[in-house]
């Protein structure tokens, strides 16, 4: 990697694209700590005045834009003066756009000289990885100085400002203006991206920043801004402050929030969908109320002994491949959080045999280095310990894991605002009052909630129709085989790999996936459309085998002797003509708080998760936590009034 980041003598980080310094100069880099406070901070009214309460105080959220995010020391800077204040937003939005992200030592270097940065320099150092152009997103528990939790979620955006700028759609509340000196990168100050900037800008938006540059000021003012001159931080004599207050009446609609406040909710489905969006709604304050047919959570397809997380990779990046990745970054967050390392879930890596040749990575060019945290060619080594031949096509991905389906689903569940209600099947849904009410097959109204969110696989379509709302739902049945390891002959466990394997079906073994807790492999799947039936079947059985013997022969020879003992499993997953699932408000006009979350596919564990993100997000205007352009083609609305696949209105 050619470093962005070169460190003078006397220790101040200066960059090597544009020949500017990241702050000021030395090795203890106080004067950094003390910009961003006096500029950024101060400047956007951040820090509380003895005659005047942050800016941030007593509001539910707040949104920080950061153009130029650099070493990151503005955003450790505002995160320690959030947790600090205790009348501050229970959570906080920090959206930061870099075209040139550094390496982590980098970040790490950079806040060495201040002892209060560095507990958050160091978590921020922890998920400084696979910073590939797209969008990234973190969220960290936190708490205030009384104990208060708080959540701060970082979004931040990988390219350039020019392109950012005009996708981003979420209104903010203060913005930093932190590019290089404007005689070096111009680019950064143009009238045209203070206009971009403005679009964001809510009326009363306040911006700050070190540059007082007459083209600064001049566009700024074009751009709709009040503008002052301030007292610099020496050496610089002043800085700049700006509001938001345009003589004009603004004509660009950003998105707005469909329930700015939480309240309480309704999910229909206790699988991976309806537990991902009940907690991502649970985080947000609201109360939820899950109703499932099955006693237990999990009984439907995320009742899958064990699956697997890895990322789809294209020659040229595809939607889809990006989609996996932020999706992967997603789950992998939650179960770090949510689950037991090595019972619940293990980042093992995932190889990957190519045996179709229609996965690729990208060319090296745009790939490496921030690529290979997330996939890369698989060594000989690797390619041995899976007993697959030396010439082999096979790629590494250092990001995956397995996963156990009902682990996730019933941490999930676990959250305090979230009431399970097993063995309560939904016969219909309908709005009365200006709420949902869910009704069971006798027409007893079993809850009524604020938003309903039906999460209920292929069975969604069935609840939508008699609404009037026709979804293009279809059912893709598979079944996987699977038995305790120790019912199987000893010298199993050195034909199977250490790792799991996909590629042509995927094979994982040794996972505390028993119904004891014992440990498991697990051969699968199958693929049958139109199939809803769950029962198993002896040709599918034999199709395992069959996938396996192409995926890792060794593994196949010494299974097949013994595979009629193996246990069967089924299940019905529902997908997309698109491939994409379907997330969110199903039409706000027709029917304000409906929503869906279905279409999943064989991709489940990787994109439940995020897709109850964007959901949460839907709701409450937060900034997408992935690509804006790749949210849209999640959401339910794409399948509205002039749907191109002929699912009919919604």
């Amino acid at each position: 990697m050619s470093a962005v980041v070169q460190w003078l003598p006397d220790g101040t980080p200066q960059s090597t694209l544009y020949g500017d310094i990241y702050r000021s100069r030395g090795a203890d880099g106080q004067g950094g700590w003390a910009q961003a406070q006096h500029v950024f901070l101060r400047g956007c009214g951040l820090l509380a005045q003895p005659d005047q309460p942050a800016a941030w105080a007593h509001v539910p959220r707040w949104h920080v834009l950061e153009n130029g995010f650099g070493l990151g020391l503005n955003f450790l800077a505002t995160w320690q003066a959030w947790r600090e204040q205790p009348d501050a937003s229970a959570e906080l939005h920090y959206i930061g756009i870099e075209a040139h992200p550094a390496r982590a030592d980098d970040v790490l270097r950079s806040a060495a000289a201040f002892a209060e940065l560095q507990p958050l320099a160091q978590r921020l150092a922890a998920v400084w990885r696979g910073l590939l152009p797209g969008v990234h997103r973190w969220t960290w528990d936190d708490t205030g100085p009384q104990g208060q939790p708080r959540r701060l979620h970082l979004t931040l955006c990988i390219g350039t400002a020019q392109r950012w700028l005009r996708e981003l759609d979420t209104p903010v509340d203060s913005v930093y203006l932190d590019g290089f000196d404007p005689a070096r990168n111009p680019d950064m100050w143009s009238p045209e991206l203070l206009r971009a900037v403005a679009r964001l800008c809510r009326r009363g938006t306040r911006l700050a920043t070190w540059s007082v540059a007459r083209a600064v000021r001049d566009g700024l003012r074009q751009a709709g801004f009040r503008v002052e001159r301030a007292a610099g931080l020496p050496p610089k004599r002043h800085c700049l402050r700006a509001v938001y207050d345009p003589a004009w009446q603004p004509r660009t609609a950003l998105r707005a929030p469909l329930q700015p406040r939480p309240g309480r909710a309704l999910v229909v489905g206790g699988g991976l969908a309806g537990a991902a969006a009940a907690h991502s709604l649970a985080q947000r304050g609201w109360q939820v109320t899950v109703l499932d047919r099955a006693v237990a959570p999990a009984a439907g397809a995320s009742g899958l002994p064990v699956g697997l997380l890895a990322p789809h990779v294209s020659p040229d990046d595809a939607p889809l491949s990006r989609l996996t990745r932020a999706g992967l970054g997603a789950t992998l967050q939650r179960a770090q959080r949510l689950l037991t390392p090595g019972l619940g879930w293990a980042p093992t890596g995932v190889l990957e045999h190519q045996l179709e040749g229609r996965h690729a990575l990208p060319p090296a060019s745009a790939w490496h280095p921030w690529g290979e945290h997330w996939s890369s060619p698989a060594t000989t080594a690797q390619r041995r310990q899976a007993n697959l031949p030396t010439e082999a096509q096979a790629l590494w991905h250092g990001c995956g894991a397995w996963l156990r389906p009902a682990a996730l689903v019933q941490a999930q569940l676990a959250h305090p605002n979230v009431a399970w209600h097993g063995g309560q099947a939904v016969a219909s849904l309908a709005r009365e009052a200006d709420s949902w009410h869910a009704r069971d097959a006798q027409g007893r109204c079993v809850a009524v909630a604020d938003v309903a969110v039906v999460c209920a696989g292929f069975d969604t379509a069935t609840l939508l129709a008699p609404l009037g709302c026709r979804l293009p739902l279809h059912a893709l049945r598979g079944q996987v085989a699977w038995a305790r390891m120790a019912d199987w002959p000893p010298e199993l466990q050195t034909a199977l790999p250490p790792w799991p394997v996909n590629g042509h079906g995927s094979l994982v073994a040794g996972v505390p996936a028993g119904p004891a807790g014992e440990p498991i492999w697990c051969m699968g799947s199958t693929f049958v459309r139109g199939r809803t039936d769950t029962a198993p079947t002896a040709d599918e059985h034999t199709a395992n085998l069959d996938k396996l013997q192409r995926l890792l022969p060794s593994a196949a020879g010494a299974l097949a002797p013994h595979w009629p003992q193996a246990q069967a499993w089924a299940g019905v997953r529902c997908t997309v003509p698109d491939r994409f699932p379907i997330v969110g408000a199903v039409d706000p006009q027709r029917w304000p708080g409906l929503c869906v979350l279905t279409g999943l596919g064989a991709r489940g564990l990787t994109l439940s998760v995020l897709a109850g993100e964007v959901l949460a997000a839907q709701l409450h205007g937060e900034p997408w936590p992935l690509e804006p352009a790749l949210a849209h083609k999640l959401l339910a609305l794409r399948w509205g009034r002039s749907s191109p696949h002929g699912a009919g209105p919604c």
